[in-house]
């Protein structure tokens, strides 16, 4: 693991509060249920997975999420909605990085960024049976049928997973110059 300098950490603050900001500017996607909200927060974290590594992005996922938190609470009282989101989010950012880190071109971070989608889909759609819908039953006393995994929560992280993916390829190919002197800069440091 490699050491984290003051430049490391202003860059993961600065996109962290990014982030925070695109978590605001959430919005439904009328088909599937209301509670199912898209917002562009993963893109800060995928550069920072990129640019510093997969312990930024994590930390990029894990900031944006408290300071969500803090500042807008939970309607159970319990993170259950921002713990979904920091899993989903991690869970879209870690395979990005492990394929891109192995080809280093356009092509890997193609298939890194679909394989991220279709990890957090499949993922969500098993931890949303198993965890976090018992988890709402449990603090809210409010029960979703089964098929809302299948017929909405898969459905909706492959559109999400699609919509994050497809704005970070247009934002990596503007910036991919600045992204390559970030990676240089840190890894001299």
């Amino acid at each position: 693991m490699k050491k984290m300098n003051t430049r490391m950490f202003v860059t993961i603050g600065m996109l962290s509060a990014i982030s925070y900001v695109l978590m605001l500017f959430n919005f439904p996607i009328p088909p599937f249920p209301k509670f199912l909200m898209v917002d562009f927060s993963d893109v800060p974290a995928l550069i920072a997975t990129v640019t510093l590594g997969p312990l930024a992005g994590i930390l990029v996922e894990l900031f944006k999420n408290v300071i969500d938190y803090v500042m807008t609470g939970s309607d159970t009282g319990v993170p259950i909605g921002h713990a979904a989101n920091f899993i989903a989010g991690v869970l879209l950012i870690l395979p990005t990085y492990y394929i891109y880190s192995r080809f280093q071109s356009k092509k890997g971070l193609l298939i890194g960024l679909i394989t991220g989608t279709v990890v957090m889909s499949i993922s969500m759609g098993i931890l949303n049976y198993f965890v976090f819908l018992p988890a709402y039953k449990y603090f809210m006393n409010f029960e979703l049928p089964a098929e809302i995994i299948i017929t909405g929560i898969v459905p909706f992280n492959i559109l999400k997973g699609i919509l994050v993916t497809s704005v970070f390829t247009l934002l990596f190919v503007r910036l991919q110059g600045w992204l390559s002197r970030q990676v240089a800069l840190n890894k001299a440091a």
